[in-house]
């Protein structure tokens, strides 16, 4: 899947979580002499019909990179809210940006709407997102990162196959093992692919015959168009919409996966910003980043694809919200949200969560789905108002 090179740790630390016994399971070869490993690697590339010349440009010179492991074994932990992240990501100055590629690349990203129904927008703020439209791309060998992590035992059964994807690529011409650049955890180019999905997704925008992530723009844009697609994107519908909630709400339906059309919302008293009503048929859901004091959204079903993206509901959020900005959205009112609690107030909140039975997941102190979930369900019994906020008034009801 594609991944971020500003969160890169959010994705592994989210998605790999299990991976340790997963390995264990498929026994994935891994460990052992660097030499005997990438002679394994090489036989498999052949059997998957991969040229042994081709493998053996690509593993010619491999090494162990010790900062990718560090780098791996270190992922941060995301304690951002989202004023605090949104603030930061959606600046004028992407913005600005992010409106001038959409008018330098106008046929480009026509192109790209007409052939996979994802606008100029979501495209555009995905790049900005990912690496400041190229900008900063990382700069770890990716073949020497791809064996690292293939290598050491930990996740091999993720690695090992964008290993070999990365043979193909250096077979089809598409990658240099011994300049390449990208991301520690080996994504690669102005929207951080993986091998395997760029061989999947793949799109050559410019004609000359290669799919290059890193230079080609017009490569860049129809291939993460391509990509969006591929996740279920569904063309000439929203993803969210910024509305205005009235005190009372039956907030115990607010989050993802809420059971209401948006026309029900608005029967209730929700309020586009915008003024548009004409997607009421559709499902959507109420999201809260920060309570119902602050910044309020509709999140469409085309929201589910920024969850496939990336796994931090913080993040994808800022995302698309990034979109709604350069498809015409003025900022969000951001409100007056109550204060949220200290990463050791959260991990405590945590603990008495999960004493009273609910899943939370690892105590981390990370205000992640499954604490949301948890916390709308006290709220509602403690008859507060379940918008799926920590605050501290709730932390002393329990």
């Amino acid at each position: 899947m594609m991944r971020i090179s500003a969160a890169t740790a959010l994705l592994t630390l989210s998605l790999f979580a299990a991976a340790p016994a997963l390995a264990q399971e498929q026994k994935v070869p891994c460990g052992g002499d660097l030499g005997a490993f990438l002679a394994d690697v090489k036989s498999e590339a052949i059997a998957k019909g991969i040229p042994g010349d081709a493998a053996d440009r690509a593993l010619a010179g491999a090494q162990i990179d010790r900062k990718v492991l560090s780098r791996d074994r270190g992922q941060g932990v995301f304690r951002q809210t989202f004023l605090e992240f949104s603030r930061r990501t959606v600046s004028q100055a992407r913005l600005d940006i992010g409106r001038r590629k959409i008018k330098e690349h106008a046929d480009t990203f026509a192109r790209a709407e007409a052939d996979y129904g994802v606008p100029a927008p979501v495209i555009a703020a995905f790049w900005a997102m990912e690496t400041d439209f190229g900008a900063v791309q990382g700069d770890f060998n990716t073949r020497n990162a791809l064996v690292t992590l293939a290598h050491d035992c930990r996740r091999p059964e993720l690695f090992r196959p964008q290993l070999i994807a990365l043979i193909e690529m250096v077979q089809h011409g598409d990658l240099d093992p011994d300049t390449n650049t990208g991301a520690w955890a080996g994504e690669i180019g102005q929207v951080q692919m993986l091998p395997r999905d760029i061989i999947a997704y793949g799109t050559d925008g410019d004609g000359d015959g290669h799919v290059n992530l890193k230079k080609s723009e017009a490569d860049v844009i129809l291939t993460a168009a391509r990509f969006i697609q591929s996740l279920g994107y569904n063309r000439g519908e929203p993803w969210i919409q910024e509305v205005a909630i009235p005190g009372e709400l039956p907030f115990d339906k607010t989050g993802l996966g809420g059971p209401l059309t948006a026309a029900e919302w608005f029967a209730l008293g929700v309020q586009p910003r915008d003024g548009n009503t004409d997607f009421g048929h559709l499902k959507a859901s109420i999201t809260l980043p920060q309570g119902r004091k602050g910044p309020a959204f509709l999140a469409y079903p085309n929201f589910d694809i920024y969850l496939e993206w990336n796994k931090s509901f913080i993040y994808t959020t800022s995302a698309a919200y990034f979109a709604t900005r350069l498809a015409g959205a003025p900022p969000y009112q951001k409100g007056d949200p109550e204060p949220g609690l200290s990463p050791d107030e959260m991990k405590t909140l945590q603990e008495k969560l999960q004493a009273l039975g609910h899943d939370v997941g690892k105590i981390d102190g990370i205000l992640g789905g499954g604490t949301r979930v948890a916390i709308q369900k006290e709220q509602q019994r403690l008859g507060m108002a379940a918008d799926g906020w920590a605050t501290r008034q709730l932390l002393n009801a329990l």
